[in-house]
Formats: C-alpha cells, structure tokens, sequence
C-alpha cells in the first residue's frame, strides 16, 4: 500500500529506535559474559600442555563452554535482529522512492553520483551468514542462481537483455517495475539516467542480482570457480560483458578480478579488472531470446 514521505519517515525512525535499543542490549550482553570468557582462559592457563586433565577440570570446562555457547548464540539473535532492521530500512526507502518516481517526481542522478550509488549498493548487500556450519547458501547468494519459478519484485536490480537504436542487444543494469503474470513479462527501467527507458522484457531476459553476498572464508561454494566464463558490469558503465573470473575474493569485502573479452588486445581480453559479487552473474546464452 502506497505511503506518504512522513509515513515512512515515522517507520524509519521506529526502526531506528530498535536498532538502538538492539545495540545497547547486545553491548550490555557483552558485558555479562565477558567473565565467562576470561574465566575459560583462566582455567586453561592452570592447565600444562604435559598435564592430564582432571574430570574436575573436565566437567568445569564444559559447563563454562556451554554457557558461552548460549551467550554467543543470544549475542548472534541481538545481531540478526539489528541486520533485519537495516534491511527494513532499506526497503522502506526502495519503496518511496518507487512510489515517488511513479507520480513523475524522479530525481535525476548524475553520472558520477550514479556510480558512487552502484558501488554503495555492492558494498552494502547485506552477507549471507548461515545459522550452523551445515547450512547452505540460498539462492541469489553470490554465484547460486534464482530458482526457475523466482520472480523479481518491485525496485530489485537486474540484468535485462535489451536492443538498441540499431537493433544490437545488450545486457543492461535495469531495475524492475513491474511483473505481468498473464503475459510472463517485465517492466524495467534502464538504471542509467541519462537513457530513461522502459522495456518490456520476458522473463528469460531478466537476470535477477544476488541479494547476498557469499563469505569466501565459510561458502567458497557460493562463489564462481577461477575462469568461468561469466557477464559483468563493466567498471564505471551500466552495461554487462562477457569475461572469465582471473581470481577470486578472498574475503567478504573483497570483489572478483576479471578479465573482459576484448579484441583490442592480443590475446583477446583486457587487463585485469575489478568488479563487487552483486554484479557478477552467469548467464546461459541462446540463439534466440525472446
């Protein structure tokens, strides 16, 4: 349901005081459990590498483990509950400025504040961090694909197959407006600016982004092998090309090094390049897009 500039006003700052009152919970969780911690250090410093350690020793170990356990899982709910709010936030604001642009008050951005806003928006995808060492990335986790019946919603950013003036087609970063069951077919603005155009896409011209970024560190399953062949955004540019991964993140905030196809060069690609996980996508090629 559409809702005015001080509505969302009002939610975002509710959600602000949560986050707040979140924060200083977790800081005073902190606290609590601080001595637990030193007092596992402790009992470890009396125990010699050469000594047996006791049933004593034993059963004190484990019952302060346990409790730090529980304190790091009540710690990691504080924290899950704060990333839920920023996320809030964040879609509050998606959806006003939506609403905004569509009773024809869009703000022009410049070029130069459009590829500081992309980058931003990398950056800050929120990194998927899973609940126990056995769970799995979902889908639209770094390199883990949409599942077949996945919809992109309202403001999500895509990959959209479009033609040009002179009937070529491209890849383009484009954000959705709309999705018509009946026809199976999206409404997507071009993201640049300075196009302005609308296209109505099928779905098997839309790639939908990661909504996550994978973790190198706990789910290099999640991220794309060393020379996949892959589309990417071209640095400083709106549009995607193809290239092959050169070398992998190595941390969360780390983006891949890729090398773009380009006949300018001798051997066929360009130097490397670096681009964020958000923007890198596979895409599977056919003779006929429709």
């Amino acid at each position: 349901m559409p809702f005015t500039a001080d509505a969302a006003a009002h939610q975002i700052q509710e959600r602000l005081k949560n986050i707040y009152s979140l924060i200083h919970d977790l800081e005073r969780k902190r606290n609590y459990s601080e001595p637990n911690i030193n007092n596992i250090i402790k009992t470890h410093d009396k125990l010699s590498p050469d000594d047996k350690v006791t049933s004593y020793y034993q059963q004190k170990l484990k019952n302060i483990y346990n409790t730090a356990i529980l304190d790091a899982h009540q710690e990691e709910d504080l924290l899950r509950k704060s990333l839920e709010k920023i996320n809030e936030i964040r879609l509050i604001r998606n959806e006003r400025r939506i609403q905004a642009r569509n009773a024809g008050n869009k703000e022009t951005i410049r070029r130069g504040a459009l590829m500081k806003m992309l980058l931003s928006s990398a950056q800050t995808l929120p990194l998927y961090i899973g609940k126990s060492v056995n769970s799995k990335p979902p889908p639209l986790c770094g390199s883990i694909p949409a599942e077949s019946t996945y919809i992109a919603k309202m403001g999500d950013m895509v990959a959209a197959l479009v033609k040009g003036s002179e009937e070529e087609e491209n890849w383009i970063l484009a954000e959705v407006v709309s999705f018509n069951p009946t026809t199976n077919k999206y409404e997507v603005d071009d993201i640049d600016e300075e196009q302005k155009d609308r296209h109505t896409l099928s779905r098997r011209r839309v790639v939908p982004l990661p909504l996550m970024r994978a973790n190198p560190e706990t789910d290099s399953n999640a991220l794309f092998m060393k020379e996949a062949m892959v589309m990417a955004l071209y640095p400083q540019t709106t549009c995607f090309y193809k290239a092959v991964i050169n070398h992998l993140p190595s941390t969360a905030t780390e983006e891949y090094e890729v090398l773009f196809e380009d006949p300018n060069y001798a051997d066929g690609y360009s130097p490397p390049l670096n681009v964020a996980q958000r923007y890198v996508i596979s895409i599977k090629e056919s003779k006929k897009n429709k």
